[in-house]
Parts: C-alpha cells; sequence; structure tokens
C-alpha cells in the first residue's frame, strides 16, 4: 500500500499492555509517525511478544502495573510531550490518565479499565462494576480543556463505531433527501439523529475467521484478547436507553448518577442475546456486550437529559464473535464464569474469513442502514504484520486516535464522538477493508411467532422487547 507523509511526532511513545493489539499497533506507529524506535518503550505483564518488541527494536520491560508500583514504574519513562498509550487489561485507566496529565504527556486508551478484579469484585454491586461507573470515574477527573490530550475508548468499538454512526447518519440523510451542513457539535448531530427518526443504534459485528484447527474443550479461543473479552463478559449487559422506549425489562436497572443515559440488566453480558442484522451475515443472534460507546453514544445523541430526554436512541453491542469464540463463551458459562485452563488467540493459524462489523441504525424513514468495515484474514495480513482482521480494525484506530491527538494536543479528556470523525477515518480507513453502507427492510419482528406464540410489541419493530432474545 502507499503510505501517506509521516506525522510529525518528535516525542516518545510509553506502550502499556503488549498483547494483540499492541503487537498490531507498534509497526502502524513506527511506520505512520516520525517515529524511530529507540523512543519507544514497552511496558507489559507478559513475555509474549517480547521477540517481536525486540525485532523492531524497541525497549521491552517484563514487569506488571500495579495499584502499588505504577507510578515508581512509569515515571521514568516518559515526560511532557510524549504519548502514554495504554493497551493494558487489569490497569486503572483513571490512574494512568492522571499520571499522563501530571506529566503532561498525550494519552490514549481502548477502554476504560479498572484494576486487576474490577471485574469480578464480589464485594462490589453490579452497578459499581458496569462500564456506567466506569467511565462516570473517568469523566470525574475534569474534562480540562487546555491540558494534555487524553483520548478514552478509542479502539474499533469502542471508538471506531462512533465515527461510523456520524458518517451513516449523514448518509441516511442525503438518502431521505435531507442534506444538512455536517453538524459542527454534539447538539447539531443529536437534533441530526432525532430528525431522521433514527430508534436504535447497534454496534453489529460478524467475525467469520476461522482457525486450521478448531476448539478443544477446556480450551478459551478468540481473535482479540481473550482476557478483555472475558472481563466485558463478566459485566452486567448495559445500553443506553431510548426515549421511544416503552418496556423497561424486568431485570433493568437505571443509574442513580450521572447522566442516567444507560442501563444495566441484572445478568452478565456473556448470558445475553440480541437480534441484529448484518449485509454479509443477514440476520445474527449477537451477544449483549457492554461497552462504552453504549453509553457515550447514547448520551452524545441525547436532547435534553435525565431519564426521559426529548430524545435518545437505544444503543448497544450486538456481537457474534467467530464460531470458536461462540462455544468457548458457551463453556465459559457452562463452567459458571470461571475461566478454561488454556487460552488461544487466534492469529497465525486463521486460514479464512472476515470481520464484518459497523452500526445499524434503524427506526428511520428508510426502515434500517448499517455502514462500516469488512476486513479479510487475507487483506489484513497484506496491510501490516502481526494482525488479523479484527485486530487491525482496532489498531487502525488506535493509529488514528493517537494522530488526531498529535494533532489536537491539548483538548483535555476527549471521547470518540467530540473529534473530528473524517480525520480520524482518512488515517484508519486504508487498514480497514471495504467502507460499505446497505439499507434493508429487515425488522427483529421479521418470521416472529410462527413456531411459538411470542410476546411481541407488533406497533414499534424497533423496540428493545423485539430486539431481546429470552
Amino acid at each position: 500500500m502507499t503510505h501517506p507523509a509521516r506525522t510529525p511526532f518528535t516525542g516518545r511513545i510509553l506502550m502499556v499492555g503488549f498483547g494483540s493489539i499492541g503487537q498490531g499497533v507498534l509497526p502502524l506507529l513506527l511506520r505512520h509517525l516520525t517515529l524511530t524506535p529507540d523512543r519507544v518503550t514497552i511496558v507489559t505483564a507478559e513475555t509474549r511478544g517480547q521477540k517481536e518488541a525486540e525485532l523492531f527494536g524497541v525497549r521491552f520491560i517484563h514487569e506488571p502495573v500495579t495499584r502499588g508500583n505504577y507510578r515508581t514504574l512509569l515515571e521514568p519513562l516518559f515526560g511532557p510531550g510524549d504519548a502514554l498509550v495504554n493497551l493494558s487489561v487489569d490497569v486503572s485507566s483513571v490512574a494512568l490518565i492522571e499520571l499522563a496529565r501530571q506529566h503532561g504527556a498525550l494519552y490514549i486508551d481502548t477502554c476504560i479499565e479498572p484494576w486487576l478484579g474490577g471485574y469480578t469484585d464480589p464485594d462490589l454491586g453490579p452497578a459499581d462494576r458496569s462500564n456506567y461507573a466506569l467511565r462516570e470515574a473517568a469523566l470525574a477527573l475534569g474534562r480540562a480543556p487546555g491540558a494534555p490530550t487524553a483520548v478514552v475508548t478509542h479502539g474499533a468499538n469502542p471508538g471506531l463505531v462512533s465515527h461510523f454512526t456520524k458518517r451513516a447518519l449523514l448518509n441516511i440523510a442525503a438518502a431521505t433527501g435531507f442534506e444538512p451542513p455536517v453538524p459542527a457539535d454534539r447538539a447539531g448531530w443529536a437534533t441530526l439523529a432525532q430528525t431522521l427518526g433514527v430508534k436504535t443504534i447497534h454496534v453489529a459485528e460478524r467475525d467469520t475467521q476461522v482457525a486450521r484447527f478448531p476448539k478443544k474443550p477446556g480450551e478459551f479461543v478468540n481473535t482479540w484478547s481473550i482476557d478483555g473479552f472475558v472481563g466485558e463478559g463478566c459485566q452486567p449487559a448495559e445500553l443506553g436507553w431510548g426515549s421511544h422506549e416503552r418496556h423497561f425489562p424486568a431485570d433493568g436497572h437505571r443509574h442513580e448518577k450521572g447522566s442516567q443515559a444507560a442501563i444495566w440488566l441484572a445478568r452478565p453480558g456473556a448470558a445475553t442475546r440480541v437480534r441484529t442484522w448484518t449485509p454479509l451475515a443477514g440476520p445474527i443472534h449477537g451477544f449483549l456486550i457492554t461497552h462504552n460507546e453504549a453509553i457515550s453514544l447514547a448520551d452524545y445523541l441525547t436532547v435534553g437529559s435525565g431519564t426521559q430526554p426529548e430524545y435518545r436512541p437505544t444503543v448497544h453491542y450486538a456481537y457474534h464473535p467467530s464460531d470458536d469464540a461462540v462455544l468457548s463463551v458457551h463453556e465459559f458459562a457452562g463452567r459458571n464464569y470461571e475461566l478454561q485452563p488454556e487460552k488461544r488467540l487466534m492469529m497465525d493459524e486463521i486460514i479464512e474469513g472476515m470481520d464484518e462489523l459497523g452500526v445499524l441504525l434503524a427506526g428511520h424513514a428508510k426502515g434500517a442502514y448499517w455502514y462500516g468495515s469488512r476486513l479479510t484474514i487475507g487483506e489484513a495480513r497484506e496491510l501490516a504484520p502481526h494482525n488479523n482482521a479484527t485486530s487491525l480494525q482496532v489498531t487502525a484506530a488506535v493509529l488514528g486516535g493517537l494522530v488526531w491527538a498529535i494533532e489536537n494536543p491539548d483538548r483535555g479528556l476527549v471521547e470518540p464522538e467530540e473529534m473530528d470523525h473524517e480525520r480520524v477515518l482518512e488515517v484508519a480507513a486504508p487498514y480497514l477493508g471495504e467502507l460499505a453502507g446497505a439499507f434493508t427492510d429487515w425488522t427483529p419482528l421479521d418470521g416472529r411467532g410462527q413456531l411459538f406464540p411470542e410476546d411481541i410489541d407488533t406497533e414499534d419493530p424497533w423496540q428493545f422487547k423485539n430486539i431481546r432474545v429470552v
């Protein structure tokens, strides 16, 4: 591929965590920034990836980052004008955001993480283990405009999908004969979504990557971070709660503080399924895994405030991972959410398949519209080393987010929805395969009630009651 001119960057990179995403993003950073390997340091709890780091000539420190040592371990490694790239699990994002801000450094992560054990701490109630609570803790640091830019939750999702959503809104507007100027702020985007009549936004993803040998009993297999997926799967299912909804879930709970843009269900995301649609897969059942975009997008697109705003879409993830990962989740749930003794990250053994990741915006005049990335394993391997189709969608977003932060270094704490979506996509798009959009007349009521009676709302297909699989 032809690479654009490299983005000027004179600082150092401190990367915390070097799993599949860290290993995949490193060559992109060296390719797209004016960055030399001697200005990169990796700190990670595992030795996995050490050979790859040494091949690139970057410093590799094998040391877990903990609540007790993070300051003494990390402070000597970065300072003003540098960037802390947090791709770890079990390391508090809030602690690292504070540390980066205190030292005048840029910051980016792909999700808001708690310290080790925070996802499954039995002393915490479900609401306190939610992504809503983690987001509120990050927002409590203050936006602090003028402070070094800290981009939070900027992977594929959360992150990239918020930029897809803005493009999708503009595409729907054009298709319906309504072509307003591109909104310049939060109020403008929320008003556009309201005007179009968007009721729900699914982050609809189908991963079809297949390995040359199947999952074994007692093994958890996935195409991206297994610890990350397991942590999310053990949190309560969460979704932004729309103003059109008229059937509050029996197991649903509201939050007492914050924007109140989202609710949580009294069950893990790994045990909650929803109906959705992607262009290539068609109708699918996906896991309602909690993600920050379900909260931040719903909050960003709200007109009004509180639990009964004038307008808000329902937003949630609908994830159908690779078939081996689905089997892994079923086995994991059968073990009462105790992780299998063996873990395998699918990478070199993948022989075919793609990741179809996008957003499905529904309820408007054109029915439903999906927009997103279709990236095959073959394309991913041609585009960048140490990546599969899933990881490259994430690493491209990390690259795009960091380039935006370098170009906008004093914005304080920033969520994806607050960034220039076209600039981020300009950087990430060369690594996303086919960016495609498709309208559909599918609804979650298609074929319902034919074999068994169902309690559904026939007046409005886009009620969450109809979307949830019970």
